[in-house]
């Protein structure tokens, strides 16, 4: 009976007009395209990753996102573009996203590049009211007929990036509106995308050739709510990332990335959930990255890019 309410409530924030719709990402530092369509072709090379998050691990019906993507620069580093596949399910609701990405790279000077992108996609939504509890019968009749909808979806960016420097910002679904509603006199059910907006910065600090000292920070919004990720991030002998954040209104966590080779990446996140009024538990991410050729440059690669 405890699950069935939990999933009833984290539904029920999730058609709110004032919830946060997309997924949470710990390792965003590793691949901004999820979150910022100015990336692509950041890394200058192919590069794909692919990452796996299990929010609140234990409960039914909690949120777990599949997400794989891959970018790269072209016209002689002008342009980068990329694709990004997305599967999002929390509670009765599932969402399957295909996004194509194009950004447009400019020099400013000698040391920072600015990158201008825009995706364009189609999400497939999925409701599976089953799964959740109804005061009357009829009410759950009524709206299990109808269980499907698409939307077209536009997101933007701006990306700014030196060797020991990033800024990033975006706003994710221009075209919100409602997915789903249904209006039975009393019992109003809907769901409206809402535009996301997300600021990313990041700075390097290089203590000695074995350590770098690389603090960044994610600042989310939407209708009036947000939250602030604050990550202390250190990478060791040009070989493993080690990190500890903290957000908003959830609490503590941690995160590493290794680099089993020069071409090939993994990292896990764990973030503790501790301040969570709705102490709903803990939440796992892993992710596996491969980049065609190796990043150039070993200094800014692994931390930022």
């Amino acid at each position: 009976m405890k699950k069935i309410l939990i999933l009833n409530l984290l539904f029920l924030s999730v058609v709110s007009s004032f919830a946060q719709q997309d997924p949470q990402y710990n390792l965003y530092q590793f691949n901004q395209m999820i979150i910022n369509p100015a990336y692509a072709g950041a890394r200058d090379g192919i590069a794909t990753i692919a990452s796996v998050r299990q929010q609140w691990a234990g409960f039914d019906g909690a949120p777990r996102t599949i997400c794989v993507s891959a970018h790269s620069p072209i016209l002689e580093n002008k342009m980068g573009v990329g694709l990004t596949i997305v599967n999002d399910q929390m509670g009765p609701r599932t969402v399957s996203g295909v996004y194509g990405n194009a950004a447009y790279i400019m020099k400013l000077g000698q040391k920072f590049k600015l990158s201008l992108g825009i995706n364009a996609g189609y999400n497939s939504y999925r409701f599976n009211f089953d799964k959740l509890t109804f005061k009357t019968p009829e009410t759950s009749t009524q709206i299990s007929q109808n269980q499907k909808a698409g939307k077209l979806d536009f997101n933007s960016g701006a990306f700014l990036k030196s060797n020991k420097f990033f800024l990033g910002f975006s706003a994710t679904h221009l075209a919100a509106g409602d997915v789903y509603s249904y209006d039975a006199g009393t019992g109003v059910l809907s769901y409206r995308l809402r535009t996301h907006i997300f600021l990313t910065m990041g700075r390097s600090f290089v203590l000695d050739e074995n350590c770098v000292f690389a603090p960044t920070i994610m600042y989310r919004s939407v209708n009036n709510t947000s939250n602030l990720d604050i990550n202390f991030n250190f990478f060791l002998f040009k070989k493993i990332w080690l990190g500890a954040f903290v957000r908003g209104g959830y609490g503590p966590g941690f995160l590493m990335q290794y680099y089993i080779t020069p071409k090939l990446r993994v990292a896990y996140s764990y973030d503790s959930g501790l301040k969570d009024k709705r102490n709903l538990g803990a939440s796992h991410e892993v992710m596996i990255g491969f980049d065609l050729p190796e990043p150039k440059s070993k200094v800014i690669s692994p931390r930022f890019l």
